[in-house]
C-alpha cells in the first residue's frame, strides 16, 4: 500500500517537469528556430511560400466570404469579448485565483506577441493581390492565431477537470486551426507566422499555470523543511 501511494506521489511530483519539458520548453525551441530562420532569411522559410500558394490555389467567392467573416472572431468580434466575459463571470463567482491567472495570462500574450512583432519587423506576404485591405502591422507572429491560442490553452487550464473541459478542446481547438487556416487563405501571414504565434501562446499559458501551481514560495518552503 505504502509503494503505490509513493509511485502515485512521484508520477504527480514528475508530471509538471514533463509538462515544463513539452508545454514550454518545446514550444519555446520552436520558436526560436523559426526567429533565427527568419531574421536570416525574412523574405520566409522553405515551406511558407508552397503551403501558402496551395491554400490560395483552393479560392472560392464562398470560402473568401467565409474567411473574411470568420477572421474578425480571432480578434475584435471574438476575442475580446469572450475574455471580458470570461473575466466577469470568475470575478462574480470570486474566483479570484483563476481571476489573476486568465488576466495575467491574457494580457501577458497581447504585450508578448505584439512585442516580437516589433522586433523582427517581418513584412507581411505579397504574392498576390488580396481582397481586404492588407493590416499595417508586421506579420511576425500572428497576432490572431497566437490570441485564440492563448484563449484556447487559458480555458483547457480553468475547465481541466470538469465535465466541460472535453468540450472546450474539441470547439476550441477548431476554433485555434480555422482561425490560423484565414490567416493563410487571405494571404495575409505566412505559415511560420501562424505556427510562431501558437508556439509562443502555448509556452506562456502553461508557463503561467505551472507558476500558479507550484509557486516559488512552496518550493522556497520545501527547501526550508527539508534542508
Amino acid at each position: 500500500m505504502t509503494t503505490e501511494v509513493q509511485i502515485s506521489s512521484n508520477n504527480r511530483n514528475q508530471f509538471p517537469f514533463f509538462l515544463l519539458l513539452i508545454g514550454v520548453c518545446l514550444p519555446l525551441q520552436i520558436f526560436a528556430l523559426l526567429a533565427v530562420a527568419i531574421s536570416q532569411n525574412g523574405e520566409g522559410l522553405p515551406f511558407d511560400v508552397p503551403l501558402l500558394s496551395a491554400i490560395h490555389d483552393t479560392a472560392k467567392p464562398q470560402l473568401d466570404i467565409f474567411a473574411s467573416f470568420f477572421t474578425q472572431f480571432g480578434y475584435l468580434k471574438g476575442i475580446i469579448p469572450t475574455v471580458l466575459f470570461i473575466a466577469l463571470v470568475l470575478a462574480f463567482r470570486q474566483q479570484w485565483h483563476r481571476f489573476v491567472y486568465f488576466l495575467i495570462t491574457v494580457f501577458g500574450s497581447f504585450f508578448i506577441v505584439f512585442t516580437t512583432k516589433l522586433v523582427f519587423h517581418r513584412a507581411r506576404p505579397h504574392l498576390w493581390s488580396i481582397f481586404l485591405p492588407l493590416p499595417s502591422d508586421y506579420s511576425f507572429p500572428s497576432g490572431h492565431s497566437g490570441l485564440s491560442m492563448m484563449l484556447f490553452v487559458a480555458l483547457v487550464n480553468l475547465s481541466w477537470g470538469t465535465r466541460w473541459c472535453k468540450w472546450v478542446m474539441i470547439v476550441g481547438g477548431l476554433f485555434v486551426v480555422g482561425i490560423g487556416w484565414t490567416r493563410l487563405y487571405l494571404g495575409v501571414h505566412y505559415p511560420s507566422d501562424v505556427l510562431a504565434g501558437w508556439m509562443l501562446a502555448i509556452a506562456w499559458g502553461i508557463g503561467v499555470n505551472l507558476s500558479f501551481h507550484f509557486p516559488l514560495v512552496k518550493l522556497i518552503t520545501r527547501k526550508q523543511d527539508y534542508p
